[in-house]
């Protein structure tokens, strides 16, 4: 989903279905008790797979415009997620291997 629609708004989506799976121990927030493992991961995940696309992060559309306003070939939004699919694909699972 953090591909498609900003980080913050899937970030609260997966914390509030994280928090009404009932934990018992964990980190307490507003919404319930979180299992700390469980929020690493929905954390991790969506700043990671908000970086495929332009819209995903709000960084990612401002410098692809100001690079083309300076007149830097940038790729397309399909050809974007070519490279990024080819690139932080392997890293986010080499990153949940090693850290997960």
């Amino acid at each position: 989903m953090s591909s498609f629609l900003d980080n913050a708004p899937t970030y609260l989506v997966f914390m509030t279905t994280a928090a009404s799976l009932g934990a018992t121990t964990g980190l307490e927030t507003a919404l319930g008790v979180i299992d700390e493992a469980l929020l690493v991961a929905v954390s991790a995940g969506a700043v990671f797979m908000g970086a495929n696309t332009y819209i995903g992060n709000a960084p990612n559309f401002m410098v692809r415009s100001i690079a083309v306003e300076s007149g830097v070939k940038m790729p397309s939004f399909l050809g974007y997620m070519k490279w990024s699919v080819g690139i932080l694909v392997p890293l986010f699972l080499i990153d949940t291997l090693v850290f997960f």
